[in-house]
């Protein structure tokens, strides 16, 4: 009986303790969170939705303005002093004083509608549309923006394994070469100096090693972070990494891709949000026409009176007219200003356009060199190998060739992670 109670108890223990696979994620998998769970992004959306209510607020200016008023008042005296002159043929002429409107209530409703204000309603509008614009623009920006971090931290990554796979492989060369120099030790061949040559080594590659694992989870932990995951169980899947495909094929033209830069069209209604700006200025000179209606009551001598009443008014801001030049000249500087900034918005985005072209194809150029490298440190390598094995070759020509093949597989690794970083960063400056 005491059996049958332990078991499941050990059971129970143990299942904590197991580990818990971890989630493998793709480049494109990675990209497809980061849309949904970044939240950088999300508070872009925010930004857009914020936009949408102030262009739907501004709409509401086309409808009359209805306000009501109302209230209860007990005055100390009356609020209607007066003497009445009464003339007596018997007692002459008698000033009598008169107090009225002690207390009282009275209310309102009106509302007016306006018909003419200055354009000011309807640019309003249109600038409140064109924040909205603004706003998904911006929105656009932010997911490119996004998209390249989630490439540059998943490339990172990748590197990082593939650096892990060549210590793995040096390991087992030097496992082989300490083999082989002990037993030459042994055999009284080498001095024990060769042996702690070989140590030395292995020592250097686990430092490598230990520096390596830590960069590789800080890395997970940003990119878990980055696409809102979490990061305990969070891996990737590595694709193709050291054969990347010539960079011909994502080659645009700079005028093509800055029609379809989100910074410059921003640039553009830039220079429309002046204009509106300008016409609003322009709109607080001019006068203001309104139609209204209203109904109000009173009572302030126990008399309830009611009337309803149309109306209409015309508001011109004289005074304004002062400053108001002045502020209309403001806005034309303004547009001026942001008309330059478009201009200097193009030319700039079409330098980084044509820097980034050339990055993406510097960095091809360096796979292409550091391929032939880890072909020449591989053979020289294997040589050495045999020449030591022959006798004919020092022990710190085998160790030094081995550092050289280590290095040009670092250096492979490097440029094919610059290269796909450099990529991602060019889509985004082309609006891809």
């Amino acid at each position: 009986m005491k059996t049958s109670f332990i078991y499941p108890f050990l059971i129970g223990a143990l299942l904590p303790v197991l580990p818990v696979e971890a989630r493998s994620f793709s480049l494109e998998a990675c990209r497809e969170a980061a849309v949904e769970h970044n939240r950088t992004l999300q508070n872009s959306r925010f930004d857009l939705e914020a936009a949408l209510q102030t262009r739907r607020e501004a709409f509401t200016n086309y409808f009359p303005q209805i306000a009501a008023s109302g209230g209860v008042f007990q005055a100390q005296h009356g609020l209607v002093q007066a003497d009445f002159g009464l003339t007596i043929p018997q007692l002459g002429t008698m000033n009598l004083p008169i107090s009225m409107v002690k207390r009282g209530a009275f209310g309102s409703v009106t509302a007016i509608q306006p018909v003419f204000a200055g354009l000011k309603i309807v640019n309003g509008n249109k600038l409140a549309r064109l924040g909205e614009e603004v706003g998904q623009l911006q929105l656009r920006k932010t997911e490119a923006e996004v998209r390249e971090q989630t490439d540059a931290y998943y490339w990172q990554i990748v590197s990082l394994k593939e650096n892990l796979e060549t210590l793995d492989a040096v390991d087992r060369q030097l496992t082989e070469i300490h083999r082989q120099v002990e037993l030459s030790v042994r055999a009284g061949l080498v001095t024990t100096n060769d042996l702690l040559r070989v140590e030395l080594r292995q020592q250097e590659v686990a430092s490598t090693r230990l520096k390596v694992e830590n960069g590789l989870k800080v890395s997970k932990m940003l990119l878990a972070q980055h696409i809102g995951v979490d990061w305990s169980d969070f891996d990737i899947e590595t694709g193709a990494f050291v054969d990347p495909e010539d960079p011909a094929v994502w080659h645009v033209s700079v005028e093509e891709a800055l029609d379809r830069r989100a910074e410059y069209l921003l640039a553009e209604k830039n220079v429309e949000a002046q204009k509106y700006q300008k016409r609003m200025e322009r709109g607080k000179n001019l006068p203001t026409v309104g139609v209204g209606a209203g109904y109000l009551y009173y009572n302030m001598m126990d008399k309830n009176v009611d009337d309803g009443l149309v109306f209409a008014q015309v508001s011109v801001p004289i005074s304004a007219w002062w400053g108001g030049s002045h502020a209309l000249k403001q806005a034309r500087i303004r547009e001026q200003q942001a008309e330059n900034d478009r201009l200097q918005a193009r030319e700039m985005l079409a330098v980084e356009i044509e820097k980034t072209w050339s990055e993406v194809q510097e960095s091809y150029a360096q796979i292409l060199l550091a391929r032939r490298s880890v072909t020449s440190a591989t053979e020289n390598l294997r040589q050495n190998r045999n020449f030591y094995e022959a006798g004919t070759a020092p022990l710190t020509d085998l160790l030094d060739a081995e550092t050289l093949y280590t290095e040009s597989r670092d250096n492979l690794t490097s440029a094919c992670a610059a290269y796909r970083t450099s990529l991602a960063r060019y889509m985004r400056v082309t609006g891809r």
